[in-house]
């Protein structure tokens, strides 16, 4: 990794301007070999480069949907100024930073997706003039672009204010006047917390944390229900996780060979080639590890004999992620034991889906699948029953231990700050999008259940669309009948 020139900057975008636009000049690191730029060097840095400006660009494919969401907000909150940050990069160790990912707040709105970013909506006449702040191109004149550890030398190059306009549809102006301009703001003002210090200190003796709430449990309401772009960006999600899941399969012979970070590496390249990352950490837990609900770890041994539970899911470039499990065989044939708890699961599972239906209760698929799952527990003799008595006191957690599923969308546990009236004890919607994930878990320890129940864990979860007379599956191309993953398993190694 080269170390030559990058100067000490800060996280803020101030500090990434030269000289000219801020208060510190741009610093050389510590440690560099060159200790310095000559006039000569400096000026021949300044001239010689072609106009690379891009004039044929289109809007981004969700341009009117992230118009109509921008409008949706504008009406909520009338007479207003909202400011929605995309947050700034965060160091990982010394001078090197976590890649970066806008808030879903300010993706969701823009469809932008880069650091120090922020969308801030001004009340005009009865709606809302949007802005989008950015950083424009690096200065050449000052040097920015080639000395600055953020410059376009370094770090590749960003669009100019001008395409950024044309890209997203909405007037875009440089963020490092945002600040400034936010401390002169009269009037009312919300913002999105915790992901911008600086705007958040623009605006301290203008904000209010109830009113801030307000505007954070809006947008995540507001993606409660997805739009048509939405769902499709949601299926290519998982369809390239299903893709990284044949992948997966055909490699167990290696995973045998090494351990589960063969598995965690192999389906990450499929989501790096086909989408922006991994929509969450991949759970590649074999054996017992599959009782350790989010087993990140992926370092433990995979043995044929054993059942691999892979949790994984791709995330599409515009941040919608697939959240699918399958319990496989790590050998491609489940025991008699495996398999009978397996097949509790999928019937669990089948009850779940089936009850996620448009004007039902959102908790019905959630009790569908713990009633079946509680009516196996007390059949194997491992809870005294009655069912009903079992599901009161809630006995049956002791080996479900989870919810049986959530929204999902650009947060894998999509709108988590929506009221509870409104999730939880709300009702489904055409448009909704969730998971259905029973399992089951049996803990090496467990001293409650016979010894041969002991370290097989298994779920099943697939991404469920709420339709106008029903539901989809989005992830029925991965089998869950435990003959057809079998078969499935035996056809990918043939």
């Amino acid at each position: 990794m080269a170390d030559e020139l990058t100067p000490a900057v800060s996280d803020s975008a101030a500090d990434a301007a030269g000289p000219e636009e801020s208060e510190e000049p741009i610093k050389q690191r510590k440690n560099g070999l060159y200790p310095g730029v000559s006039e000569e060097l400096a000026e021949n840095m300044k001239s010689g480069w072609a106009d690379t400006e891009l004039r044929d660009l289109r809007p981004i494919p969700q341009a009117a949907e992230t118009a109509a969401r921008r409008a949706a907000l504008s009406a909520r909150f009338p007479g207003e100024r909202l400011v929605i940050p995309a947050g700034n990069l965060k160091t990982r160790s010394n001078d090197t930073e976590y890649a970066f990912r806008a808030s879903v707040e300010y993706a969701y709105l823009t469809g932008n997706q880069t650091e120090d970013g922020v969308l801030v909506l001004e009340p005009r006449g009865g709606g809302h003039e949007a802005t989008i702040y950015l950083l424009p191109r690096s200065d050449r004149e000052n040097g920015e672009f080639w000395l600055s550890g953020q410059g376009e030398l370094w770090v590749g190059r960003r669009h100019s204010l001008t395409e950024a306009q044309t890209l997203y549809g909405i007037p875009a102006s440089d963020v490092r006047e945002l600040a400034d301009k936010l401390r002169e703001a009269t009037g009312p003002v919300r913002v999105v917390r915790g992901y911008d210090a600086g705007i958040e200190a623009a605006l301290t003796d203008k904000v209010t944390a109830e009113r801030d709430e307000e505007l954070r449990v809006f947008l995540s309401e507001a993606r409660l229900v997805k739009d048509d772009f939405e769902i499709g960006e949601l299926q290519k999600a998982v369809d390239s996780t299903v893709r990284g899941f044949e992948d997966v399969v055909k490699v167990l012979d290696k995973a045998e060979a090494t351990s589960e970070r063969y598995i965690e590496g192999t389906f990450f390249l499929r989501a790096r080639v086909e989408g922006n990352d991994v929509g969450y950490g991949s759970i590649c837990a074999a054996g017992p590890h599959a009782c350790t609900l989010h087993w990140v770890r992926n370092d433990g041994p995979v043995r044929s004999g054993d059942l691999l539970l892979l949790d994984a899911g791709v995330e599409t470039h515009t941040y919608y992620t697939a959240d699918v499990t399958r319990t496989l065989p790590i050998n491609g044939r489940y025991s008699e034991i495996q398999e009978k708890i397996y097949d509790a699961v999928y019937d669990a599972q089948e009850a779940g889906i089936a009850a996620v239906q448009p004007g039902a209760k959102y908790r019905d698929f959630h009790d569908a699948a713990q009633r079946v799952l509680t009516e196996r527990l007390v059949e194997w003799g491992l809870v005294e029953g009655p069912v009903e008595r079992v599901l009161e006191l809630g006995l049956q957690r002791r080996w479900t231990l989870h919810g049986t599923g959530h929204m999902l969308g650009m947060d894998v546990h999509d709108c988590a700050a929506a009221r509870t009236e409104t999730y939880v004890e709300g009702v489904l919607e055409p448009g909704m999008v969730l998971t259905v994930e029973p399992g089951l878990y049996f803990q090496a320890d467990d001293l409650t259940v016979p010894e041969e129940y002991r370290g097989i864990g298994v779920r099943i979860e697939d991404d469920i669309l709420v339709t106008g007379d029903g539901n989809r599956n989005l992830s029925a191309g991965l089998p869950r009948r435990s003959d057809e993953v079998e078969g499935w398993m035996a056809s990918l190694k043939s």
